[in-house]
């Protein structure tokens, strides 16, 4: 398959079933709420060393808040829910509580319920309150600057975690521009984040090392300074691959954010450098979602 002079390789991504949430997070500006919402989401690149993958899905406006106010929707998504439910109310509590103005509210209902003001509001050591509103309960916990509104709890869903493309280029500025231009496509279809830096993953690994300890390692076939020393996906031509990792709240989420993405890379076309689009997998072996690109593409 062969799309504006990029190919379309004969492959899949090969995705895992993880457990996630979405949060709400407001604040008395849009720039304190992206701050909080960032602030909580760091450091959550991925389950290998982080424990999490997080990420902001999307800026939600005034009038879609609990409370009136600019916010943000981040989605955490955990290998079990058991880390879910770790994580969620610890990040909140030391990225969210400690924000100024912010508030925190539950964006998904169903499922196992993940702890928010239910474990926070001890906090308050004593003070805090608990109200209904419309059939939902919240907490006030006094903080110095005021105090910190938030939900007792939020839902989960099952989600999706591992989608990816593979952009490979002639060269690196030519990779970079054509994976920026995906990120930002990719980043505007909701239920879905790109969990590294900017959405982009420049160190994609294989799983496995020769190192004992070792659960990953550099993905050495598409390395291209290690073309000469073996087994290599890579043509003469491409210099420098780039990734995009997605996570989602579904199997339709994710395939329809690798669409967006692989449409991104192909406007820019073969003559911007983009040679071909491929995805990481395992054989097929471990994970049971499989992203077949040129499916996607028909």
């Amino acid at each position: 398959m062969i799309l504006n002079g990029v190919e379309i390789r004969d492959s899949f991504a090969e995705a895992f079933p993880m457990v996630g949430t979405r949060l709400i997070i407001t604040a008395d500006t849009a720039k304190w709420a992206m701050i909080a919402a960032k602030t909580m989401t760091g450091f959550a690149t991925s389950v290998i060393g982080c424990g999490c993958e997080a990420g902001v899905e999307r800026e939600v406006p005034a009038e879609e808040t609990p409370d009136g106010r600019p916010g943000v929707a981040v989605l955490i998504f955990a290998m079990d829910i058991k880390g879910l439910k770790s994580i969620v109310p610890n990040r909140i509590g030391q990225c969210v509580l400690t924000s100024p103005t912010s508030a925190c509210y539950a964006g998904v209902e169903g499922g196992d319920s993940i702890s928010i003001g239910k474990a926070l509001k001890y906090f308050g050591d004593g003070w805090q309150i608990a109200k209904n509103v419309n059939g939902k309960r919240i907490w006030r916990i006094p903080v110095m600057e005021g105090e910190f509104v938030c939900d007792h709890e939020t839902g989960s869903v099952s989600g999706v975690g591992g989608g990816n493309i593979l952009i490979l280029a002639t060269s690196r500025g030519e990779a970079l521009q054509a994976a920026e231009a995906a990120a930002e496509a990719m980043s505007k279809v909701p239920g879905n984040i790109l969990p590294f830096p900017g959405g982009i993953v420049r160190s994609g690994s294989k799983v496995g090392s020769k190192y004992a300890g070792m659960f990953a390692s550099t993905n050495n076939a598409y390395c291209p300074t290690l073309r000469a020393q073996g087994q290599t996906a890579l043509p003469p031509e491409v210099a420098s691959v780039m990734e995009i990792v997605i996570d989602g709240v579904s199997e339709k989420a994710v395939s329809d954010c690798t669409r967006a993405g692989i449409e991104a890379v192909v406007a820019l076309g073969r003559a911007k450098g983009v040679v071909a689009i491929d995805a990481g997998n395992y054989g097929g072996n471990l994970g049971p979602f499989h992203f077949k690109l040129r499916e996607i593409m028909k």
